[in-house]
């Protein structure tokens, strides 16, 4: 008979989580890992399988809780277009701030991964490109909704500006990871906003 759990499993792949997301997935190590979820190599390993297992049930866990309520934002027809997609930046820059504390900045876990694994390894890529189409789509829609009111430029394709935000907001965490301040981040959100403009 298999020993019961005597762990949460759901706060222990929470604190992995935050450990992948401030070092990276090469660089944090089974010890880190054991020092982050107060468990033993052995339950990580009996619970999760691999490292990498744990890391990929890290990243969705991260992908949830961060795209999902920003979807939720964009399809929000309740309020104009163009207010959440301001509203989309200020949600941005209020968890980088968050997440960052007292400490630097950690940037987003999504885009962490992008930089250091989504060209060597196909489970994160196939993730990554999950949520970004994702995004993708909410954008697209908000930006298309946005067009026929007036509120956004018609000059451009919709799908080409949410490429376009969505790089920006990608560029936005990459500067708060190498400690950008929140007046610079909302200039640059600013000028976002302002390439909208019809």
């Amino acid at each position: 008979m298999a020993r019961p759990r005597t762990f949460d499993e759901e706060r222990a792949l929470d604190a992995a989580m935050r450990a992948f997301w401030a070092n990276g997935y090469e660089a944090t190590s089974t010890q880190d890992l054991c020092d982050a979820t107060g468990l033993g190599r052995s339950s990580i390993y009996n619970t999760f399988s691999s490292k990498h297992d744990l890391f990929t049930r890290a990243l969705a866990r991260y992908i949830d809780l961060t795209t999902t309520p920003q979807l939720e934002l964009l399809e929000d027809e309740r309020r104009p277009p163009l207010e959440r997609v301001r509203t989309l930046f200020v949600r941005v820059l209020d968890s980088e701030f968050e997440a960052r504390g007292d400490g630097p900045g950690v940037g987003c876990l999504t885009v962490n991964t992008t930089v250091e694994l989504a060209g060597r390894d196909a489970r994160a890529a196939e993730m990554l490109e999950r949520d970004q189409a994702r995004r993708l789509a909410a954008l697209r829609a908000v930006l298309e909704s946005g067009q026929r009111t007036g509120e956004i430029a018609a000059t451009r394709d919709a799908g080409t500006l949410a490429r376009y935000l969505n790089a920006v907001i990608g560029g936005m965490r990459v500067a708060a990871r190498g400690g950008a301040d929140r007046v610079t981040l909302e200039g640059i959100a600013a000028t976002a906003l302002d390439a909208l403009a019809p």
